[in-house]
């Protein structure tokens, strides 16, 4: 046999591999409370806040804070009907900084430090909205703190769950993050989409579409878990 077709029939077993394990995770994945999901505490953090609105929507104008705080909440929902311990740092639409002075952006990173860090919990997802310069790029994007072993699978996990929901292809990127170096723990940021781009600033602001992400942001929460 040609070593091409052995590459060939490797590439091809490993694929089937990989559909059977996200059937069985799918199957499997929890709708309610179970031993395992009691053990576990989650941190969802809600980035930007107050007087950052982070990234602005070039068609509406909606502010990336509030999508973050909405997509913290849906998912909080579904996690806590499962029996998961949730925390959020932003429990509102205002800012973690306090009186509004300089240096409020070092002060609210550091009181979500703050909170992790008293939560201890044992995983963190930081959700944002995305942009880009050129209004093509689309879809979820998962980043992870760069060395960190535990979030690169985290976030392999969490970007694979979500790909299979939009049809992307998109890889998990890393980079140097303040809000993922807070706790010994796996951490990862979810940019919900791109709100540089109309198509995906159109779904984020649907409600029905924002309750299908993060229900596989829920997903991928479990591809992970299962994948240990």
């Amino acid at each position: 046999m040609s070593k091409i077709k052995i590459l060939w029939l490797s590439c091809m077993v490993l694929g089937i591999v990989m559909v059977l394990q996200f059937t069985l995770i799918f199957w499997l994945y929890p709708s309610r409370t179970t031993d395992q999901t009691q053990n576990l505490t989650v941190v969802l953090d809600a980035g930007h806040g107050g007087i950052d609105n982070g990234v602005v929507g070039k068609v509406t104008g909606v502010n990336e804070s509030d999508l973050n705080l909405k997509m913290c909440r849906l998912i909080e929902k579904q996690l806590k009907n499962r029996g998961v311990k949730v925390e959020l740092t932003r429990k509102d639409y205002g800012g973690l900084y306090g009186s509004l002075s300089a240096g409020f952006k070092r002060r609210d990173m550091e009181k979500r430090r703050e909170i992790i860090k008293a939560v201890k919990p044992d995983l963190v997802i930081s959700i944002h909205m995305n942009k880009f310069p050129m209004s093509y790029r689309s879809g979820p994007q998962v980043f992870y703190q760069k060395g960190d072993e535990d979030s690169i699978l985290f976030a392999q996990c969490m970007q694979s769950a979500l790909n299979n929901f939009t049809g992307n292809k998109h890889a998990s990127l890393a980079g140097d993050y303040f809000i993922l170096k807070c706790i010994e723990k796996p951490s990862i940021i979810v940019e919900c989409g791109f709100l540089s781009n109309a198509d995906d600033e159109a779904k984020l602001n649907n409600e029905t579409y924002r309750q299908q992400l993060s229900e596989h942001i829920v997903r991928g929460i479990f591809v992970y878990l299962y994948s240990l």
